[in-house]
């Protein structure tokens, strides 16, 4: 989510070296895209496994876990709050989990590229086609994992990819991108120029990456919220388009009738990671039960290690803490009338990620479900379950909570297409 301060566009920096290198790489891509289009689906999948197979042997894996652990010791030596760490880090361990996420996305079946839709007077006959967007860009956080994320997610829907991440992971994202996913593609007969990895460090290249509306008219952005909507805001005047994860934080209401065990264990699953968007941020609590649960929340937060943020308070309610340097670790507390109410506040308050509600009565939870508006609801579940992994048992390359018709939710490569429609004689 976060990457850097974000820069006024126009600033000053190494604009030229920036604007050379983001536009090099897309055009690199973009010389792939007719051979990706044509690519067999055994060819894509093939490319996924190989990726998988290479984050498990001693060599690749080694450069990767070394050049993260440079990546950890400059972010650290350089401040970096303990949430922007813990997405930073990678192990044996992460890299297994990485491998699997392949392993399982190379399973899923295609789309199928063409269906049709209706008879049309005269013999003819609508079909919509599925087709490759291209070129699309990325911008991401010093989050190592989502340079696989996301290529993969390129791969398995035949577009080829422009990624730029935060300087904190470049050495990290460079070891994956020359020992994993460039080995891999081109083990699999795909062309191994179709994921490029921006190498010039620096928010210059992510104003770069949405100034290119011939080359890549597409960009994922993810990051803090102001960086991602100043990002946003550029490649609209250059008419780029964009899908963007800009805020996160999760809520969750404990109703009148939420049991305290299932409400402390829900709880516990929302901050098994402090540094990603989908975590607990918010916590209500039906005002009638406040006194009562505060103290089981307490001593959970507790042996957590996590603080409570108690009214009054002295920011917004709906501040999201991962993004909080030194204060990741703390949770919002407020008190609620009731379902109604908690859902508004969720709806007003927050970025509209994702709101859940613990309780054993239907009725209040039917309330909160038909009044909360945000891009994911949950009943007696963790907000962590919004993640295209979880949910659809793919990588997403985000999560776009606009409110605009279009992808909503965890974006996987089923959303990165262009629909055709095409008539034809019958």
């Amino acid at each position: 989510m976060k990457t850097a301060d974000a820069v006024p566009a126009g600033a000053a920096g190494p604009a030229s070296t920036a604007d050379e290198a983001v536009a090099g790489a897309a055009r690199a891509a973009r010389g792939t895209v007719t051979d990706l289009a044509a690519a067999p689906d055994d060819a894509l999948d093939h490319a996924l496994r190989a990726m998988a197979s290479a984050l498990g042997r001693p060599a690749p894996a080694a450069e990767v876990l070394a050049a993260n652990e440079s990546d950890m010791r400059a972010a650290a030596d350089a401040g970096l709050g303990q949430g922007l760490l813990d997405r930073l880090r990678l192990s044996v361990e992460r890299l297994a989990g990485i491998a699997a996420q392949l392993r399982a996305l190379a399973e899923v079946p295609y789309e199928p590229v063409r269906r049709v839709l209706r008879e049309l007077p005269g013999g003819l006959v609508l079909a919509e086609r599925r087709r490759p967007v291209g070129v699309i860009g990325a911008n991401f956080e010093a989050r190592p994992n989502v340079v696989v994320d996301i290529a993969s997610q390129l791969v398995k829907s035949r577009n080829a990819g422009v990624l730029r991440t935060g300087s904190a992971a470049i050495g990290s994202a460079i070891a994956l991108t020359d020992t994993v996913i460039a080995p891999s593609l081109l083990a699999a007969g795909l062309p191994g120029d179709m994921i490029q990895l921006v190498r010039v460090p620096g928010q210059e290249s992510a104003y770069s990456l949405v100034r290119q509306p011939g080359l890549i008219p597409l960009v994922i952005l993810r990051g803090s919220g102001d960086s991602t909507r100043s990002l946003a805001l550029e490649a609209a005047r250059h008419g780029v388009r964009t899908m963007a994860h800009a805020d996160g934080g999760g809520v969750l209401y404990l109703d009148e009738f939420a049991d305290p065990a299932l409400a402390s264990r829900v709880i516990e699953e929302s901050l098994d990671r402090l540094g990603v968007c989908n975590r607990l941020n918010l916590l209500l609590v039906h005002a009638s039960r406040f006194d009562e649960l505060l103290p089981v929340v307490r001593s959970l937060l507790d042996r957590l290690g996590v603080a409570l943020s108690l009214p009054p308070h002295a920011h917004p309610i709906g501040h999201e803490w991962a993004l909080d340097t030194g204060h990741e670790a703390t949770v919002t507390v407020v008190p609620v009338a009731g379902p109604r109410e908690a859902a508004m506040l969720a709806n007003e308050e927050t970025s509209g990620l994702a709101a859940g509600i613990v309780t054993a009565d239907s009725a209040a939870a039917a309330v909160f479900l038909d009044t909360y508006a945000g891009t994911g609801a949950f009943w007696n579940a963790t907000t962590r379950l919004l993640d295209g992994f979880k949910l659809f048992s793919v990588p997403e390359t985000g999560i776009n909570i606009d409110a605009v018709p279009g992808p909503r939710g965890p974006v996987t490569f089923r959303d990165l297409c262009l629909r055709q429609f095409e008539v034809t004689p019958a």
